[in-house]
């Protein structure tokens, strides 16, 4: 009995031993799980100019040509929204300021805007007067129309933040942040490339008014842009991407998405130039001239 025993024991052992040693076999011949590859990250977002490697002109600044009014028209009477199309229960104009106001009870569920229904211009200097109080937002140029008072293209910022009103950037694209204030960019296919410096960073934030008013001019000639807040030069971007650049479109206002704000811009008139000549020149200050404080 015992030797029965003994022997079912040696028995069921040498079987364990033996399906042990195929598991370990089938195991080492499997092929091996692929890894899945690490997620990439994504780029940091740019907030400030990469000009390190090119000196700021001198004095600091550049300014913005003359500021002669002949040739513009005005795009906004100021009284009511003759010419602009918005949603009327954001928009609205007030002591001849085109508002646009969000509030708790009356939000936006997405970035939205008043567009100027008169062109779409492609090469023209636009100026206007601004100011912002919380939130965000921004002027379309060479824009298209998305319906619903959505609106994608070229956008210049606004966003009552000196050092951060001034740059472009492409709403509903994917380019994002094309030039931040400071920077000479030129966009091609292969992406963005700084070129140089249009401006000492920090001299170029001292001019900007918070929580006042601010006046923008734009200027688009052919795929040059140039940007200008109170008289100072805050990029210049060229844009050869020809995929995804625009040289032509509508003008419009943005209520960003978010908190409660509200925007007010006053003064819009626009000149349309001509395509073939050269945009007129900024200049750089003097050694002992500064900007005229507002």
């Amino acid at each position: 009995m015992r030797r029965i025993i003994s022997v079912s024991v040696v028995l069921c052992i040498t079987l364990g031993l033996v399906a042990a040693g195929l598991a370990i076999a089938a195991d080492a011949t499997a092929p091996a799980k692929a890894e899945k590859p690490a997620k990439a990250k994504a780029a940091p977002r740019q907030t400030a100019p990469a000009t390190a490697e090119f000196p700021p002109p001198a004095g600091g600044l550049i300014m913005a040509p003359p500021a002669s009014e002949e040739g513009f028209v005005p795009i906004f009477n100021g009284k009511d929204l003759t010419g602009w199309d918005g949603n009327p229960k954001l928009w609205s104009v007030k002591d001849g300021v085109l508002r646009g106001e969000t509030t708790v009870e009356n939000p936006t569920k997405g970035n939205t805007f008043c567009i100027w229904r008169g062109g779409t211009p492609g090469d023209f200097e636009l100026r206007l007067t601004y100011r912002l109080h919380g939130g965000n937002s921004g002027v379309q140029y060479r824009s298209k129309d998305m319906s619903n008072w959505v609106v994608g293209g070229y956008q210049a910022e606004i966003a009552n933040d000196g050092g951060r009103d001034g740059f472009i950037y492409e709403e509903k694209g994917k380019r994002g942040r094309m030039c931040l204030v400071g920077e000479k960019v030129v966009w091609g296919k292969d992406g963005k490339k700084v070129v140089g410096s249009v401006g000492d960073y920090e001299k170029i934030k001292s001019t900007f008014k918070k929580d006042d008013w601010n006046d923008y001019r734009i200027i688009a000639q052919g795929n040059h842009v140039v940007h200008y807040i109170n008289g100072v030069q805050m990029i210049d971007f060229t844009d050869d991407d020809e995929a995804n650049r625009a040289m032509s479109g509508i003008i419009a206002i943005q209520i960003h998405a978010g908190g409660p704000m509200v925007i007010e811009v006053k003064d819009l008139r626009l000149k349309k130039l001509d395509s073939g000549a050269a945009a007129p020149a900024a200049t750089a200050p003097k050694a002992e001239e500064k900007p005229a404080a507002k």
